[in-house]
């Protein structure tokens, strides 16, 4: 039952014909566990605490750093150094005392994530390395958990839910994850202050969507947005045919016919280079930087030209590391019958 100070606190959304008491309530009654409290985690956890989600877990092992600041905007100048999962429980509590919250400074790892997962009725992944985001996933598939997932990268972020109602999961769009010193960060390359928040207040949406049993999630779906430009789409995804059981599995093999090596492509194009169609999925200015000929399409963009491409050719995509490249074929499967390749490991 809500108290009567909780009816006030939440008036404005319980308003809403689709939230309503029950709503409320169904909010109340949830347990979330978000994985890191960094960029994306920030948006998330003061949306879900003000949302009025009774129950949640903060799992981070990371300390507040001066670099961290201009996007995890739950921290402060006098919070470097500190706990991430520790301050964000303290700082939240000050939010929404109705909002039980337990911090776990501890590394996800496959010996704990089973323990910290099973408390919980939904989980989001906020993390930034593809081991977290395939534990996570394998864990919630094992569980039998709904996830909500996000991403970002320079000025792109990506958001979706997986193995929800019988949906797809993480490893149906990425299945395997790319050799690490082959991974970008943040650090690396950079990323929008700005970018966390809006992907992240997506991934709030999705989890509130989820608790309260309304509207329509992004399951089976991926969104992309593009802060630049402000180009947002929404691709289809489907369960591929592969085995669902794992073991602490962090990654996968690819599937060799899937990929073709520098050499491999080279060797084509010199036998018969008006079989191949070769197009790189990178953005413009990372295109027009640096190439290794063929045509751009923009990931984000593939979906609108899908007629444009021969399905009498073998199409070869390409980008930086091998990862968008990837995601294209799994994004085009559904829709296009042609033979299509990944340039492994990227350009460069």
């Amino acid at each position: 039952m809500l108290k009567g100070e909780e009816l006030k606190r939440y008036s404005r959304q319980i308003i809403l014909p689709e939230i309503g008491i029950t709503g409320q309530e169904k909010l109340k009654n949830a347990k979330v566990l978000m994985i890191g409290a960094g960029g994306l985690g920030c948006p998330v956890l003061q949306y879900l605490v003000a949302a009025g989600v009774g129950e949640i877990g903060i799992a981070d092992d990371d300390i507040v750093d001066i670099s961290n600041l201009h996007r995890q905007i739950l921290y402060c100048v006098n919070d470097v150094g500190a706990l991430k999962a520790v301050l964000a429980k303290e700082k939240l509590e000050l939010l929404n005392p109705h909002t039980f919250i337990t911090a776990y400074p501890v590394r996800f790892t496959p010996g704990n994530a089973e323990d910290i997962c099973g408390a919980y009725d939904l989980v989001i992944d906020g993390s930034d390395n593809f081991g977290t985001r395939y534990l996570v996933n394998d864990t919630c598939v094992t569980l039998n958990k709904p996830l909500v997932f996000g991403s970002i990268f320079k000025f792109e972020g990506h958001v979706s839910v997986f193995n929800y109602h019988d949906g797809p999961d993480y490893r149906d769009v990425f299945p395997e994850a790319p050799p690490s010193d082959e991974v970008p960060n943040c650090a690396g390359i950079g990323v929008l202050g700005v970018l966390p928040g809006i992907i992240g207040t997506y991934m709030a949406n999705e989890a509130i969507k989820i608790i309260c049993g309304i509207g329509e999630t992004l399951s089976g779906k991926l969104m992309t947005i593009n802060a630049l430009d402000n180009s947002t789409s929404i691709f289809k995804i489907g369960k591929q045919q592969r085995q669902t059981q794992f073991t602490n599995i962090i990654t996968m093999p690819a599937t060799p016919t899937d990929e073709l090596t520098m050499n491999e492509l080279n060797k084509l194009l010199n036998e018969s280079a008006n079989d191949i169609y070769l197009v790189d999925v990178r953005e413009t200015y990372e295109f027009e930087d640096y190439n290794i000929g063929g045509i751009n399409i923009p990931l984000y963009e593939l979906k609108n030209h899908i007629e444009e491409l021969p399905k009498e050719k073998k199409l070869i995509f390409c980008c930086q590391t091998g990862q968008r490249s990837k995601m294209a074929i799994q994004l085009l499967k559904p829709l296009y019958k042609g033979e299509m390749y990944s340039l492994k490991n990227g350009v460069i």
